[in-house]
């Protein structure tokens, strides 16, 4: 089989990737500085284009923080709705699924640092906590309700209050990222990420089953020769 080459024009090429590179220094800045400390100039800098080059892409800040944000959040929570839409399984492995995509695709990533910024800058940017508001948090209840409800009329957990469930098994994944960016630099401040999210799943799968499941779980999970 015959090898492909890129023919195009060393400057054509870089010219074609400009808009990742302007969004991967927007990302690192964002993190480590914050929105409101982050300068425009800085970003194309850092990028290696010129501001004026920037302003090809992006009409001012707010335009690229929201590409940002377009760019890096919103298709991991468009995965999510089709994960639902399309799972065929028990409800509580999708919800492993989910929440272990998350933080693979998110939480562990630079990325997350982005979504503590907003909970730190709302207040200061209500454009921009709107904006967050809609094409993130909305879609990404949304899509954890969705989950429950498929629980619920599947039979794989008990009647519950989707709406306050939902808002209970996302808090504990923000708090996370909160401890990442805040207390998690520091010294003697380790937690396993993984093994957190394990033990919500387990607290959190065990408040959902339904009893007869419930009881198969406790029954499973009891040692040899237990009465």
């Amino acid at each position: 089989m015959p090898c492909s080459f890129d023919t195009k024009p060393r400057w054509e090429r870089r010219k074609d990737a400009r808009p990742q590179e302007l969004l991967d220094a927007a990302i690192d800045l964002f993190v480590e500085r914050g929105y409101a400390a982050t300068r425009l100039e800085d970003v194309a800098r850092r990028a290696g284009v010129s501001k004026g080059t920037l302003y090809l892409y992006y009409e001012n800040k707010e335009e690229l923080f929201k590409a940002v944000v377009r760019g890096s959040i919103v298709p991991v929570i468009g995965d999510a709705e089709a994960s639902v839409a399309g799972f065929d399984g028990h409800s509580a492995d999708l919800l492993r699924q989910l929440i272990h995509a998350w933080w693979n695709r998110l939480g562990a990533t630079k990325v997350s640092g982005i979504i503590k910024l907003v909970m730190a800058e709302a207040d200061n940017f209500p454009e921009l906590a709107c904006f967050y508001q809609e094409e993130v948090i909305n879609r990404g209840t949304r899509t954890m309700s969705a989950m429950l409800e498929r629980g619920i009329a599947r039979g794989d957990f008990r009647p519950i209050d989707v709406t306050m469930t939902t808002q209970v098994l996302v808090a504990p994944m923000l708090a996370l990222i909160t401890w990442k960016h805040s207390v998690g630099p520091c010294p003697r401040a380790e937690l396993d990420p993984m093994a957190f999210l394990d033990t919500f799943l387990d607290m959190a799968l065990h408040g959902l089953l339904p009893p007869v499941a419930t009881a198969a779980a406790t029954a499973a999970a009891a040692p040899p020769g237990a009465a």
